[in-house]
């Protein structure tokens, strides 16, 4: 059976194939390029929008939260009872009969007019509030009679000692004073004193000892202690307006809710109060503290010369001479026994090649 045979392709029609086919796979080529460019188009897309979304979505919240807070400040400086407080059941709303739109005005004004009055005359006279902190270190060559000294320049500039300790490497110092008592190494001791006497006093640390290190660091308060004024002024206003409401008050309800009201404005002042006293207590008492260290001794060097050297030079080579006498007395009986051995083994090779010889022969 003979296989048939393909007519013969003329070089025309063969080209038109190639070309058929190169076109197919450049078509195939194309689809995929556009599909890869949709495929990162999108994707560029989307974190375009992820990347905007994170840059304006915290900007939106922070200006929302700013307006939400600005107003929520309001409220509560100006009224002294929340609208919340005396509702029944969700009917009956006790922050009208108990708080005058006049009432609630006053408050907001008297406070906001006292931030801005005590704002202005802080920056009218020049003054601020200023918290100022120093710090030394001095080497003494008797501790307990620097701390005496210190304490007793704090003393006199109107100030008092906070805390002090003596310490010592060998443990607690003894009562007893006619006990032998170890050496103290170091020591410290912190003072408070007036805010104008602070660079006096540390001045005078120069007379105690040898000053080493110092440092003073000042902060101002000054926004911090007029945002507090201003706020225990609105609350002592709040409380004052309470206690009326409270005499006031037609029923049990309406009682209830300016007690309520009362304790927690009372809370927040008492609190307020607590941390100006502080910082007025810190600006007009600076604190001082001081690291004393025992003066180390000078020791005075004295170097060597050629009168030393060669008489240590001489000691080195007795002491070298005297190692290797020691080192051979230690080592002769093992040569000996060692020898010993030698001359038996030498002894019976001997006497054996002797014997072979003579067999032999």
């Amino acid at each position: 059976m003979t296989t048939p045979s393909l007519p013969p392709l003329r070089a025309e029609r063969v080209d038109a194939m190639e070309s058929a086919v190169f076109a197919r796979i450049a078509d195939e080529r194309a689809a995929r390029r556009r599909r890869r460019r949709n495929i990162w188009t999108g994707v560029g897309a989307a974190a375009a929008v992820v990347v905007v979304a994170a840059v304006v979505g915290p900007a939106l919240t922070t200006s929302t939260g700013t307006s939400g807070s600005s107003v929520s400040t309001v409220g509560e400086a100006g009224s002294a009872v929340d609208p919340g407080i005396g509702t029944e059941a969700g009917t009956r709303d006790m922050s009208a009969p108990l708080v005058p739109q006049g009432a609630a005005g006053g408050s907001a004004d008297s406070s906001t007019s006292f931030a801005a009055s005590g704002s202005d005359s802080s920056a009218a006279d020049g003054t601020r509030d200023i918290v100022a902190t120093g710090s030394s270190t001095v080497e003494v060559e008797d501790v307990p009679a620097a701390i005496t000294q210190i304490s007793d320049a704090a003393t006199s500039a109107g100030g008092y000692v906070e805390s002090s300790q003596v310490g010592g490497g060998y443990g607690v110092v003894p009562l007893d004073a006619t006990a032998s008592q170890p050496a103290v190494s170091s020591g410290w001791i912190t003072v408070r004193v007036p805010a104008e006497a602070l660079t006096s006093v540390m001045d005078g640390l120069s007379a105690v000892g040898d000053v080493t290190a110092t440092s003073v660091n000042r902060s101002d308060v000054t926004e911090q202690t007029v945002d507090l004024r201003a706020r225990v002024a609105a609350g002592e206003a709040s409380v004052a307006r309470l206690t009326e409401l409270m005499a006031q008050a037609g029923s049990v309800s309406d009682l209830i809710a300016a007690e309520s009201a009362l304790s927690e404005r009372q809370a927040q002042l008492d609190s307020d109060r607590a941390i100006l006293t502080s910082i007025e207590s810190q600006v007009a008492m600076s604190s001082l503290s001081v690291q004393l260290n025992v003066r180390s001794q000078t020791v005075a060097a004295d170097p060597a010369g050629f009168g030393d050297g060669l008489v240590a030079g001489w000691n080195g080579l007795i002491a070298t001479l005297n190692g290797v006498v020691i080192g051979l007395g230690f080592l002769l009986p093992w040569i000996a026994v060692a020898g010993i051995v030698v001359l038996i083994v030498w002894g019976v090779r001997r006497i054996v090649r002797k014997r072979r010889g003579s067999r032999e022969a």
